[in-house]
C-alpha cells in the first residue's frame, strides 16, 4: 500500500475557494481523495470542484447554522482540513468589538464548532480520521499589529494538542501546519513594499516567498496513512522563519 495515498478517503476542506485551501484541495485530489470544497462562494466552488471531480458545499464559518448544514452536506468525512481565516491589521488598542468578534469567530469559534460536528461523526463511525488545522508563524511567535489574529492562531495550536490527546483513543490524528510568509490574497498588498521583502529575507534561511503549493504536500502527508504515528504536532512550513535568521556578516577567508 502506498503510505501517502488518499484513495477511497473523503476530505472536507473548509476555506477551499482560494490560496492555501485551494492548493490543499488540489493536492488531496491528486493523492486520490474525494474532495469536498467548502466556502461561502458557492458558484466559484462548483467550478473548482468540477475540475477535481469533487463536490462543493456552501459554508459561512461565522454562522452556526451554516456550519451544521455544511457538515451534513459533506456526509461521512475521513479528513477535515480547517483553513478558513481572516485578519485585520491595526494597533491593539484600536480594535473594535465587531472586529474582535469577527476575527475570533472566523479563525477560532467556527473552527471549533465545525471540528466538533465532524469529529463527533468520525468517532461514531469508528474508522478513525485525520484533522489538519492551519495555524500560522504566529502560533509560535508574537507579531505586532495582528494581536487578535495571533491570539486565535495560538489557540488553534493548543487545541490541536489537546484534541490529539483526547481523540487518540478513536484513532484520530490531529495536527497543525504553521505556514510562514505565504503570498495569498490576504496579504498580497502588504508584500508590495520593498522594505518588507528585504526584512523577510533576513529572518529565514530560504529567502524566497512561500506559495500555497508549498503547504499542500505537508497537508497531504498529515492526511495520509503514512502519518499514523504523528499527532499533536504543530509543523512549521516557513522556509526556516521560526528557527533561523540570516545576517550579512561573512567570516574572513581562510
Amino acid at each position: 500500500m502506498n503510505p501517502f495515498s488518499l484513495s477511497g478517503k473523503t476530505a472536507l476542506i473548509a476555506g477551499a475557494s482560494r490560496g492555501i485551501g485551494l492548493a490543499i484541495a488540489r493536492g488531496m485530489h491528486e493523492a486520490g481523495a474525494n474532495v469536498v470544497l467548502a466556502a461561502r462562494s458557492k458558484d466559484k466552488l462548483d467550478a473548482l470542484a468540477a475540475e477535481m471531480n469533487g463536490r462543493a458545499v456552501e459554508l459561512d464559518i461565522t454562522s452556526s447554522e451554516s456550519i451544521r448544514h455544511a457538515a451534513e452536506a459533506a456526509g461521512d468525512v475521513d479528513i477535515l482540513v480547517n483553513v478558513a481565516g481572516t485578519n485585520v491589521r491595526k494597533r491593539f488598542e484600536d480594535y473594535t468589538p465587531d472586529e474582535y468578534n469577527y476575527i475570533m469567530q472566523t479563525n477560532l469559534h467556527g473552527l471549533v464548532q465545525l471540528t466538533q460536528v465532524v469529529g463527533k461523526r468520525m468517532i461514531a463511525r469508528g474508522k478513525g480520521g485525520k484533522i489538519v488545522n492551519i495555524g500560522s508563524l504566529s502560533t509560535f511567535t508574537g507579531i505586532p499589529y495582528i494581536s487578535i489574529y495571533v491570539a486565535t492562531k495560538g489557540a488553534v495550536g493548543q487545541l490541536t494538542k489537546a484534541l490529539a490527546a483526547e481523540w487518540a483513543q478513536f484513532d484520530i490524528q490531529v495536527n497543525c501546519i504553521a505556514p510562514g510568509f505565504i503570498l495569498t490574497d490576504l496579504n498580497r498588498a502588504m508584500w508590495q513594499a520593498a522594505d518588507m521583502n528585504e526584512w523577510r529575507k533576513g529572518i529565514q534561511a530560504n529567502e524566497r516567498m512561500g506559495t500555497p503549493e508549498d503547504i499542500a504536500p505537508a497537508a497531504v502527508f498529515l492526511a495520509s496513512p503514512g502519518s499514523s504515528f504523528v499527532t499533536g504536532q504543530v509543523i512549521a512550513v516557513d522556509g526556516g522563519a521560526s528557527t533561523t535568521m540570516v545576517w550579512p556578516m561573512k567570516p574572513p577567508a581562510a
